[in-house]
């Protein structure tokens, strides 16, 4: 397997290179160090970037396989999907707010969450997903809350036998980490019985933290040298994985989900 540039790009002209061959009818234009511009549509390469630089052995592997799917003629297909099919597989996932850098905020089916976060949705598929646009929501004649109600309804039953880690700290603190890697961990947030569930064994309200997609930590609000530490590790994850969302913690009660920008809660609940 051949290794991918490190210099971002590099990187990007070889992932312009790679789609040539792959699409050779399609117009690509390196238009930044990590974006490309694609029959007059940007494709941000920085989650591709640090996927590639998670696992530097597989680089070459990793981008064929995302480009495979984010061009395959299926999935472009799939956008036309009927309700009936998509109604089991919508899922939610975490996204920050910044995503709407490089899309249209108008055009994707979201809702506002806590952290400069939004809650987004995909359809789920056996090798891929699929981002639900505000086109699909009209045309299945679904509002935003509904399909939020699918999806929070969808990721209850996703794996109702979720394993989670329980892990007592040296500093006295308590966490619970979920590592399913299915695409939806730090999506895990948003299970309707996550307080019940975890609140006994981290002693009642706690924190959570979702630096990135495939990470879910929840932990109890104290020691502070604890809590320092996981913070220090929160963040380097941010700036590391792939997918990032925050680094900021949410605080989870019985009445919901706040935002943090310290080591105690703020915001409103969601």
């Amino acid at each position: 397997m051949t290794a991918m540039p490190h210099e971002p790009e590099a990187f990007a002209e070889a992932v312009a290179t790679m789609l040539r061959q792959i699409q050779p009818e399609y117009a690509v234009e390196l238009v930044g160090p990590r974006e490309l511009l694609v029959n007059g549509r940007r494709l941000d390469l920085e989650n591709l970037y640090r996927m590639v630089n998670h696992e530097p052995g597989r680089g070459s592997e990793i981008v064929e396989h995302y480009l495979d799917q984010l061009f395959a003629t299926d999935s472009l297909q799939l956008m036309s999907m009927s309700l009936d099919f998509a109604r089991a597989r919508i899922m939610p996932r975490i996204q920050p707010e910044s995503i709407f850098n490089h899309l249209s905020r108008d055009q994707v089916a979201h809702v506002p969450y806590v952290n400069d976060t939004v809650i987004v949705f995909v359809t789920d598929l056996p090798h891929m997903t699929v981002s639900i646009t505000t086109e699909q929501l009209v045309r299945w004649r679904l509002t935003v809350e509904d399909v939020e109600e699918l999806a929070r309804t969808n990721l209850d039953d996703y794996a109702p036998d979720l394993e989670i880690q329980l892990v007592e700290s040296k500093e006295g603190g308590r966490a619970a980490i979920v590592s399913q890697h299915d695409g939806y961990d730090a999506a895990r947030l948003l299970l309707s019985g996550l307080f019940d569930r975890l609140a006994p064994q981290l002693g009642g309200d706690f924190l959570v933290a979702v630096p990135a997609r495939d990470m879910f930590v929840a932990f109890s609000p104290g020691p502070n040298a604890f809590v320092s530490r996981l913070r220090d590790r929160v963040e380097t994850d941010f700036k590391r994985l792939p997918y990032p969302i925050t680094p900021d913690f949410y605080y989870v009660t019985r009445d919901g989900v706040a935002g943090t920008r310290t080591s105690t809660a703020q915001g409103e609940a969601a």
